[in-house]
């Protein structure tokens, strides 16, 4: 072989050995099957992509990515549209997306697993690891006079809270903390908001200093933000650990999950799908770190994770196994049927009738008065820039919609999708 035919034969053998070694590695990890070998229909299930497309071709999403997987085993996973509308570069399958309040259910196994330890009990007032919780006052709103009628903040006095909040209250999202304007409003002042050098072992402690939005237990209010970042610090207080490390060591490493991060570095930025907003006009662009989810010192628990289909795919099939995935056992099977149990009844004001709540996930207990187009006992939940998961027990199936707009209609659309194409 003369020199110049080696120069161009040792790329080409390297790009070989470099694709080869993509592929083996996506064939170890992954088990892609012909739908039909696991109840599924081909034909039914590109109504999922049919979908998807219908969006992108009336503006209100760039592109997405899907993925089902049946028996433990991918029967669909397709990228569609674009990462970028300006750019069009094409959607892939390993895009990166911000999964926002998807991160919750991350952060309640980690609170589970260190139920499992003996390290706390999730009836323990959340006063015994961060004790400025002790006396929370409660916010009672004044009536509305004049011109406040119509706009502007509310005003409030407080009263003392009835009981003190619980691990489990922020794992229902029945504590109130955060969880309205007038809490929010709390929140937000100069003696608590966040600021940008704080860690979660600055911020959280100084959230004691704030009103609940309702007495607990009362009602179910989504509580964004300040209710798992707190119990984001509980798991660092228990474990010993920064709540980005335990889970690379305890949840991302031992499930193979590869490109998640809090703060993710250039070779997964540079994946990074965009993400916009809609208003009357279109999609509008976001910066390209909205809502200050991603950082390198304050791991929200609340919503703070990037990942792909992939990845979260690991997640919610080690969910659907009982706790364990590939012999990586992260829970136990009692211990992730109670995690999935209905602990806020959907009778309980502010849920929506047939969907109860879990531990970190929505519990849809009654598919037909729900409206849901999924199996009693299925679980799972959303994030805010449109990205869907959930697991259904009955039929042995996980679904992930990864989109980075909030197109809301997609989700009850991308769970019909998905069932109706269960052939068996």
């Amino acid at each position: 072989m003369t020199p110049s035919t080696r120069s161009r034969v040792l790329p080409a053998l390297v790009g070989l050995v470099v694709v080869s070694f993509v592929t083996l590695r996506l064939v170890a990890e992954t088990t892609i099957v012909k739908p039909e070998e696991v109840g599924l229909s081909t034909e039914r299930l590109t109504r999922i992509t049919d979908m998807v497309k219908r969006h992108i071709a009336a503006g209100e999403i760039s592109g997405g990515v899907t993925l089902v997987a049946r028996q433990g085993k991918i029967a669909h996973f397709e990228a569609t549209g674009a990462t970028d509308i300006e750019s069009k570069k094409p959607m892939v399958k390993d895009a990166v997306f911000r999964i926002a309040s998807m991160t919750k259910p991350v952060v309640g196994v980690a609170v589970m697993m260190m139920m499992e330890e003996g390290k706390l009990r999730i009836t323990d007032p959340v006063s015994k690891y961060i004790p400025s919780f002790k006396d929370l006052k409660v916010a009672v709103e004044e009536p509305r006079q004049g011109a406040q009628a119509a706009s502007g903040p509310p005003k409030y006095y407080a009263v003392p809270s009835a009981r003190e909040i619980t691990i489990r209250d922020l794992l229902t999202h029945v504590s109130g903390l955060g969880s309205g304007p007038m809490s929010s409003a709390s929140i937000g002042g100069a003696e608590i908001a966040r600021k940008p050098t704080d860690a979660l072992s600055d911020y959280v402690p100084r959230l004691g200093k704030s009103v609940l939005e309702f007495q607990p237990g009362t009602r179910w209010t989504y509580s964004p933000g300040a209710g798992f970042d707190t119990l984001g610090h509980i798991v660092e207080i228990t474990s010993g650990q920064p709540l980005d490390a335990f889970l690379r060591q305890r949840v991302f490493e031992p499930l193979g999950m590869r490109d998640v991060s809090f703060c993710p570095p250039p070779a997964l930025e540079s994946r990074l799908v965009t993400a916009y907003l809609l208003d009357p006009g279109g999609q509008v662009r976001k910066d390209s770190n909205p809502n200050r989810m991603q950082s390198k010192v304050y791991f929200s628990g609340g919503g703070g994770l990037v990942a792909t289909a992939e990845d979260y795919a690991k997640f919610a099939q080690m969910l659907l196994n009982g706790g364990e995935l590939n012999g990586k056992r992260l829970l136990s099977p009692r211990t992730v049927a109670y995690m999935a149990s209905v602990h806020a009844p959907d009778t309980l004001p502010g849920r929506t009738p047939g969907e109860g709540y879990g531990l970190s996930v929505r519990v849809v207990n009654n598919a037909a008065a729900s409206g849901a187009r999924v199996s009693d006992g299925s679980f799972g939940w959303s994030g805010a820039f449109g990205t869907h998961f959930w697991v259904d027990p009955k039929e042995s199936l996980i679904a992930i919609m990864m989109i980075q707009t909030p197109a809301r209609d997609m989700r009850p659309e991308f769970e019909n999708a998905v069932m109706q194409a269960i052939i068996r």
